[in-house]
């Protein structure tokens, strides 16, 4: 590729930019049918990884066999170099424990992690000057019209100011090379992000984390993934989500 900003591409997609970097880069995809064409190309890629049955479980003869050796082996050898101990020991937990590296469950591990950094990266940008709204109104009946032609699927806006999480707006932004729509909720002066985007699985529980000093939540329900992240108090967010999740 020879766009100048492809070297940002790859950093850009595992969600390595930081807020500034990944904001212009995004700035730069609006205009540019190269870049944009190879990070859908990667997104592709990840997807069929993800979807790929790469997980490979050793057979139970294996371990009958491995425990029947193991004390011959050890009688009859020499005392091994400490190298030739790790590697009996990695051959050892290949077996019993397969490619645990390529699992179902540590790549969806990897996966949530890797989309929870996207997230914090699109709540920080959206802290900056300007970047918090694409449309800023308290009336759900406003905020959610907007979105309608800018996405093929409608966000629900929930009004939650009678319980304390007054509606600020919305915005549309990009987490995982897609464009989402972000919902703003207040709570005593701190912001709170709700990016929303259609789903393939079905219903999710709720899954929380925390990274730079910010917590996420994140859950699926009614065909949409929803992640959620601020840096107000863990009960404030708890009780968000729960008031959020039963609208």
């Amino acid at each position: 590729m020879s766009c100048d900003h492809a070297q940002w591409l790859h950093g850009y997609f595992d969600g390595e930019l930081d807020a500034a970097r990944a904001q212009d880069f995004e700035a730069h995809l609006e205009g540019c049918l190269a870049c944009t064409s190879s990070l859908a190309a990667q997104q592709s890629l990840r997807d069929a990884f993800g979807a790929a049955e790469l997980y490979a479980k050793a057979p139970d003869s294996l371990r009958v066999r491995l425990r029947a050796e193991l004390p011959r082996l050890r009688a009859e050898a020499p005392p091994p170099r400490l190298h030739l101990r790790l590697a009996l020991a990695a051959a050892v937990l290949l077996a019993f424990g397969g490619l645990w590296w390529t699992s179902p469950a540590w790549r969806e591990d990897l996966a949530e992690r890797q989309i929870a950094s996207q997230v914090l990266d699109a709540h920080l940008r959206s802290l900056q000057p300007s970047h918090l709204t694409d449309v800023a109104s308290t009336d759900q009946h406003t905020v959610k019209p907007w979105f309608v032609g800018k996405l093929d699927f409608a966000p629900a806006v929930v009004d939650l100011a009678a319980s304390g999480f007054p509606l600020v707006g919305g915005r549309l932004d990009v987490v995982g090379g897609q464009t989402v729509a972000a919902l703003v909720y207040a709570r005593h002066k701190h912001v709170i992000n709700v990016f929303v985007w259609p789903s393939g699985k079905p219903g999710e529980p709720r899954r929380t984390g925390t990274q730079r000093g910010y917590t996420w939540a994140r859950w699926t329900q009614a065909g949409m993934h929803f992640w959620v992240v601020s840096d107000v108090a863990a009960v404030d967010l708890d009780e968000f989500v729960r008031l959020l999740s039963v609208s």
